[in-house]
């Protein structure tokens, strides 16, 4: 069935001024520009404020500064893409999950398996496995020895967790990822690479989130751990020994090397490449395809590109960034020059 809420109803969730009906009856949102009678909008980011103006949605959420250009019902609030966010769980799509052990799964010996678990097709759990209460496993999964899943924590499909895994409760791991593979540890003899067992195992806390094809090393010797709170986007990679803190987000494609510690509450770009062995204090936010090669030790915003430009430009400013060293160079020898000039003067 459809669902129904009033403004009003929806004014109250979000802790809204609310301008206009509070009848007005809501069964659905969406963007400003294809939004319909009957749905609900929002409006963060100024450069959609000329959809405003002639959205059909039957009300907007907005900052106070935008009620002006609305066309209809309107609810204020400080921070509309928070408001957003609790909208859109009024209407999301959860699907039905039947709380039962498929009769394909293998499940190893000594395992611990809460009876409200839900296990689906083609599953295979290690021995002295502990699934805790509420936790869904999505088909084709494979869990290995030893590992602790929390409660209510869910794997979509084909999720990899590795031996000695810990995961906490009020985790989603979404389909393809890989918990607890040996990380990159090699040493080199003569002309040959000597690999180094990897003997750590990776934690993870809880309310974590973990997007699709994402993975994560097991430590070297210490745990790759993984604070409370974090959400890791999609296609992920996250190296041995490696520390998240609490709350912090990483867009997708972002690589980081081994034994690198990232503190709580950052945020970094998609794309960004974090040398190993370096330290990012708390609050640190690292814009999109930076190159993070040394450690940072302030809060505050970071970046290390440049825009796109016509390729002609880009390959005289290439050119040119070759020629720094030497420009420098000479930069020095002028200055001694003049220097010297001056005193005999």
């Amino acid at each position: 069935m459809q669902r129904r809420h009033s403004l009003q109803e929806i004014a109250h969730l979000i802790d809204a001024d609310l301008k206009g009906d509070p009848n007005c009856l809501i069964n659905g949102i969406m963007a400003l520009q294809s939004a319909q009678s009957g749905q609900i909008s929002f409006l963060d980011n100024k450069r959609y404020l000329k959809y405003l103006v002639s959205t059909q949605a039957s009300a907007v959420i907005l900052r106070a500064e935008s009620l002006k250009h609305a066309p209809n019902n309107a609810l204020v609030v400080v921070d509309p893409y928070l408001a957003f966010a609790k909208v859109a769980k009024l209407f999301e799509r959860v699907p039905q999950i039947s709380r039962e052990i498929h009769m394909t799964v293998v499940i190893g010996k000594d395992c611990h398996i809460h009876p409200s678990v839900s296990i689906a097709p083609y599953v295979v759990i290690g021995a002295n496995t502990h699934l805790g209460e509420g936790v869904v496993i999505g088909a084709a999964c494979v869990i290995g020895e030893n590992v602790v899943i929390g409660a209510q924590s869910r794997l979509a499909s084909h999720v990899s967790v590795c031996a000695d895994t810990r995961i906490g409760e009020r985790v989603i791991i979404h389909n393809g990822s890989v918990i607890g593979s040996d990380g990159f540890g090699l040493a080199k003899e003569n002309t040959k690479w000597v690999k180094i067992p990897q003997l750590g195992k990776v934690q993870i806390g809880h309310d974590v989130e973990i997007g699709a094809n994402v993975s994560i090393d097991r430590g070297a010797l210490d745990d790759t751990i993984i604070g409370d709170g974090v959400k890791l986007d999609n296609q992920i990679q996250v190296g041995h020994n490696v520390t998240i803190g609490e709350n912090t987000a990483i867009a997708g494609c972002t690589g980081i090397a081994g034994s690198t510690h990232i503190g709580k509450n950052c945020m970094i770009g998609g794309g960004v490449c974090i040398n190993g062995h370096i330290e990012i204090v708390d609050n640190v936010y690292i814009t999109g395809m930076s190159s993070v090669v040394h450690s940072i030790r302030k809060p505050g915003i970071y970046s290390s590109t440049h825009s796109t430009q016509p390729h002609r430009e880009w390959q005289k400013n290439s050119v040119r960034f070759r020629q720094l060293d030497q420009l420098a160079k000479r930069l020095r020898k002028t200055e001694v020059l003049v220097n010297s000039k001056s005193i005999d003067d």
